[in-house]
C-alpha cells in the first residue's frame, strides 16, 4: 500500500532576513524554524533543507543496509550512520556523504561494504537524489 507523508513550511519576510517554520505534519513531532542564514552560514538552533534532506538519507539508508543485510542472513545488531549534504549558495546541493559503521556479527568488512554500497543505490531517498553525487565510507564497528 502506498503512503504519503506532509510536512508544511509557514515563510514570512524575504529570503535574507525572514524565516519560516516547519511543521512534520503527518507524525505531528513538532514545528522546527528554518531560515537562509541557517542554510548558507551557521546553524544557530535553526534547521535547513539540506539537514532535512540528511535525516531522511540518513534513515532510509540504514533502514535499506539493514533489510539487506538481514535477507542476506547477517542482521545487523546496531548501525550508525552520518549523512552529510553540503550546499553550496548559488550553486545547490553538490554532494552527499554517507557514514555508515556497523556493528555485524559473522560478516568481514568487504562483505559489508558490499551490501552498503547496495543500499547505498537501492535506498528510495538515495534513488530520488540520483542526480547528486554521492559518497559512501563504511566501518564495521
Amino acid at each position: 500500500m502506498a503512503t504519503t507523508r506532509t510536512a508544511r513550511t509557514a515563510w514570512e519576510g524575504n529570503l535574507a532576513q525572514g524565516g519560516g517554520t516547519v511543521t512534520f505534519a503527518s507524525s505531528g513531532i513538532g514545528d522546527y524554524p528554518v531560515s537562509w542564514p541557517a542554510r548558507a552560514e551557521a546553524p544557530n538552533g535553526v534547521t535547513s533543507p539540506e539537514e532535512l534532506i540528511a535525516a531522511a538519507h540518513s534513515s532510509c539508508f540504514s533502514m535499506a543496509l539493514s533489510h539487506g543485510l538481514t535477507q542476506a542472513g547477517n542482521p545487523p545488531r546496531r548501525l550508525e550512520t552520518q549523512a552529510d549534504v553540503t550546499f553550496q549558495p548559488g550553486t545547490g546541493i553538490t554532494g552527499i556523504h554517507l557514514t555508515v559503521n556497523g556493528d555485524v556479527p559473522g560478516l568481514d568488512e568487504g562483505a559489508f561494504a558490499k551490501a552498503a554500497e547496495d543500499a547505498k543505490v537501492n535506498c528510495p531517498v538515495s534513488q530520488a537524489l540520483a542526480a547528486t553525487p554521492i559518497t559512501l565510507t563504511v566501518g564495521l564497528i
